[in-house]
């Protein structure tokens, strides 16, 4: 009778000392300092061009981009291609400082963006990721997420998303409950959640990441005729594997191993018969 309660107590030991080095691990992350997200800083603005200057980054020891220097003007579009493992994302993650360059400096038109207020800086980008964050709250509150606007402002804002009409077929409309991360809809609908709210925001600069490889061939047209209006007239970065999606980029960057291997065209870059063009032979033969 005795033996299960001693083997009782022995498993509350085991949780305890589990316990504790959870706590330990939590606590370290919680005592570490935050950004500083205030007003101190120059206040960001529009910018004609941005540069990265001799941009390194590294995750401690292991050196993940080098070397890149890159202008881009005001209204361009510009997709960043590679292979797995490139740095792409690294690569646009820098911009709105989610990690601070090692090397080298980001440049908007001639400053460099540490200098620039944290919240300024990101109140000028935009983010659709291929991983679309939503709450489990009301269609226009998921929209209007972070700004304030009227309800005119959010209807227009899903109309030159292309989710308007399918809002509109939802029980409560606007209102309508979408659950966590957005359940009650497809990937196509929360993908065009997203545009809308980046419509909204009206951000100078544009990081578009993978935003339709998760999608359906008939989601993706949908999706791509969204990202059409959300484009015009901003600054933006690409990323994208399925390279038939970035033909009309002004300009493409191929990195490899880290580094820019080749700038151009889609046409260029083809026929130029680089990495690019190995990369696109791929997908056209699978």
């Amino acid at each position: 009778m005795f033996y299960q309660p001693i083997k009782a107590l022995n498993g509350v030991n085991l949780n305890i000392q589990q316990g504790l080095a959870a706590a330990a691990r939590v606590f370290e992350i919680i005592d570490r300092p935050g950004e500083k997200v205030g007003e101190s800083g120059v206040q960001a603005g529009a910018p004609d061009s941005i540069a990265f200057r001799g941009v390194g980054f590294r995750y401690g020891a292991e050196s993940v981009l080098q070397g890149i220097d890159l202008r881009v003007r005001r209204g361009e579009v510009v997709a960043i291609v590679g292979s797995s493992g490139a740095g792409k994302s690294t690569f646009v993650n820098l911009i709105p400082r989610f990690y601070d360059v090692t090397e080298g400096a980001i440049l908007m038109d001639g400053r460099d963006i540490r200098e620039l207020s944290l919240k300024s800086l990101r109140a000028m980008v935009a983010i659709v990721s291929q991983q679309v964050i939503l709450f489990n709250d009301t269609v226009k509150r998921n929209i209007a997420y972070g700004v304030e606007r009227s309800d005119e402002e959010i209807t227009a804002a899903a109309k030159a998303a292309n989710a308007h009409d399918f809002i509109m077929r939802l029980p409560q409309g606007y209102d309508t409950v979408i659950g966590d991360s957005g359940l009650k809809l497809s990937g196509g609908e929360r993908q065009r959640i997203s545009i809308a709210r980046a419509i909204l925001k009206d951000a100078p600069i544009l990081i578009l990441d993978e935003a339709t490889s998760a999608l359906d061939t008939e989601s993706e047209m949908e999706v791509q005729k969204a990202l059409s209006n959300l484009i015009s007239g901003r600054t933006t970065f690409v990323i994208a594997h399925r390279l038939s999606t970035i033909r009309g980029a002004d300009r493409i960057v191929v990195l490899s191993g880290g580094s820019i291997k080749e700038t151009g065209r889609h046409e260029e870059l083809v026929s130029s018969g680089g990495e690019y063009s190995r990369l696109y032979a791929m997908q056209f033969e699978s």
